[in-house]
């Protein structure tokens, strides 16, 4: 990707909106210790097509702020802050903003699409379609920058990292190999991002 698409902010350990998100879901992920029903009830995403769920608008937003346990916000956060610090660098606080919670709405949406499909009630909470929208304009903007993913901890070009993710996604969303994970979702905040990303460029050539 070219990074001229984006303004350009001198480099911080942890920028505005990361930072903002960061305190954002720490603080919903406390509200959660003192009162999980509520919360998850209220703000998780619950299937829209069943009329037995107290799904409502607001849960394609409010659901990427919430988390199943500690290891799940840890693992969202660190690849927030990891991946996401240079990106709202090249894009700008603002545009960063936006691009993370289209993310979310999008994996949200497509989330629903999966749910409304397999049937069952049951809610969805995280993060991750917004870090792997994240993820994805961090391969498209960095290509050649070398990572050193967790599992496995193999240094590899950042847009392998990210086409060897999306497939792994893909493979166990058709397979059924990670029950209890959304990983269409996770392919839905890929999509809408690269989406968003290709609308800016568009716009930008045209002025």
């Amino acid at each position: 990707m070219n990074q001229s698409v984006y303004s350009r902010q001198p480099r911080s350990t942890i920028p505005n909106v990361i930072f903002a998100l960061l305190i954002a879901n720490g603080l919903v992920f406390a509200l959660q210790q003192a009162n999980a029903e509520f919360m998850f009830i209220n703000f998780a995403l619950w299937p829209a097509t069943d009329p037995r769920s107290p799904f409502m608008p607001w849960q394609l937003l409010t659901y990427g702020f919430l988390h199943g346990n500690m290891t799940h916000i840890l693992f969202n956060m660190f690849g927030l802050w990891m991946f996401g610090r240079d990106i709202e660098q090249v894009m700008g606080s603002q545009r960063f903003l936006i691009y993370f919670l289209v993310c979310v709405v999008g994996a949200g949406i497509v989330q629903l699409i999966v749910a409304g499909m397999q049937g069952g009630l049951y809610p969805t909470v995280g993060a991750s379609g917004g870090v792997f929208g994240i993820l994805l304009a961090y391969g498209l903007t960095f290509p050649n920058r070398i990572v050193v993913p967790l599992f496995p901890p193999i240094p590899m070009r950042a847009i392998t990292f990210v086409i060897i993710y999306g497939l792994l996604e893909l493979y166990l969303g058709v397979s059924g190999g990670a029950p209890g994970i959304a990983n269409f979702a996770h392919l839905g905040g890929m999509f809408f991002g690269f989406l968003l990303i290709r609308h800016w460029r568009r716009g930008r050539r045209r002025r």
